[in-house]
């Protein structure tokens, strides 16, 4: 089956001439159409609006991250705080007292009476900067709620002095002066 160009020839009613001129007006006709102004400006609005809402995007992100900094930097000074005002003062402290901090020994001077407290859990140790506070259970708890890895050594309040019904060693008590 052939063109419509190619019968118009044919027909003699049309020449090469005449059907390249036509084609090439077709042609500019279809890139003015596809390079209208309404579709320039469609794309560049898509585009502007895809900016807009990648920009949005980030400053919605760097926004949350900066509000979480701040909450952590919040929460260290409130930590910082607890630890300042509640502190356990250690004058006269001559017994080393030995814990642990993550893999590390580490020793504080304490006072006869507060290793009796620390060990039944009525004083605990916290972390302050690079050095270590003694502060009260209770301040302990408080500051657990909002930093656990402040408290480095809190131990178990002792409910009773009285021994399980099965523990083998009931019969042997341990003395109270015993230290190790």
């Amino acid at each position: 089956m052939s063109s419509l160009q190619d019968q118009l020839l044919k027909a003699g009613l049309a020449d090469k001439k005449k059907l390249r001129q036509a084609k090439k007006a077709k042609q500019k006709a279809d890139n003015l159409q596809q390079r209208s102004p309404q579709q320039q400006a469609d794309s560049s609005r898509d585009l502007a609006e895809q900016a807009l809402v990648e920009k949005a995007n980030r400053s919605r992100e760097l926004s949350r991250e900066q509000n979480a900094a701040a909450e952590l930097k919040a929460v260290a000074a409130q930590v910082r705080q607890l630890i300042e005002l509640n502190r356990v003062a250690r004058h006269g402290a001559e017994i080393s007292y030995n814990f642990a901090d993550g893999k590390h020994i580490k020793k504080l001077y304490v006072s006869d009476k507060m290793q009796t407290q620390l060990a039944n859990g009525v004083l605990a140790i916290a972390r302050l900067g690079e050095g270590y506070e003694i502060i009260p259970a209770a301040v302990a708890d408080k500051i657990r709620q909002r930093a656990e890895s402040a408290i480095v050594v809190q131990n178990a309040v002792a409910d009773s002095a009285e021994p399980a019904d099965d523990d083998p060693y009931a019969d042997y008590k341990v003395p109270d002066d015993l230290m190790w």
